[in-house]
């Protein structure tokens, strides 16, 4: 009998914890899954994935270094699987992209520019290879200096660079191509 209420006991220990960390960083996930897909019901989708994912790791899964960036990288990657699995951009209706600070300039056709450009780059980041798109988020739509990407990853500052430089390239190209008219 004895051996089941330590079971018990750990499993407690262990939802407390998960509870812990969820109601530590369910803001910053969601968040930072916000960002990438740019639709509340999928970043609450995403949010669940992490956490669920998180729970089904059991225990050893809550003993991670660093739970914030742990949970952070996690979220960013599970949005881009996300958006990988639809393999097509959504749309930002006019009434969603008044509420942007693009809108407050003033012209209404420059909203709905920036809405269809922010589509664009969330099917875009899609295409880019895993890290390479983790990389071009924690650093342009995170804020993120090259430095604690380099850090957070395990990958050295020049490995960011150059990572940033392709995607950055290969985004260039590809929005140039979709100006012009071609796929």
């Amino acid at each position: 009998m004895q051996p089941a209420a330590v079971d018990e006991k750990t499993a407690q220990g262990e939802s407390f914890g998960l509870e812990s960390l969820f109601l530590q960083h369910q803001r910053r996930v969601f968040r930072a899954a916000f960002r990438i897909t740019g639709n509340a019901q999928d970043a609450e989708d995403v949010l669940q994935t992490v956490f669920l994912r998180l729970a089904r790791r059991g225990e050893g899964a809550l003993a991670v270094a660093n739970p914030s960036s742990y949970l952070y990288r996690a979220a960013i990657n599970a949005a881009l699987d996300l958006l990988r699995a639809r393999r097509e951009p959504s749309n930002v209706g006019l009434e969603e992209a008044r509420g942007s600070p693009d809108a407050s300039r003033g012209r209404p056709d420059h909203a709905h520019e920036a809405a269809e450009l922010r589509a664009w780059l969330r099917g875009a980041l899609a295409g880019l290879p895993p890290r390479a798109a983790l990389v071009f988020a924690l650093r342009h739509l995170e804020g993120q200096e090259n430095k604690e990407i380099a850090r957070a990853l395990g990958i050295s500052r020049v490995g960011v660079a150059v990572m940033l430089h392709r995607a950055r390239h290969r985004l260039r190209r590809e929005l140039r191509a979709l100006r012009r008219g071609k796929p």
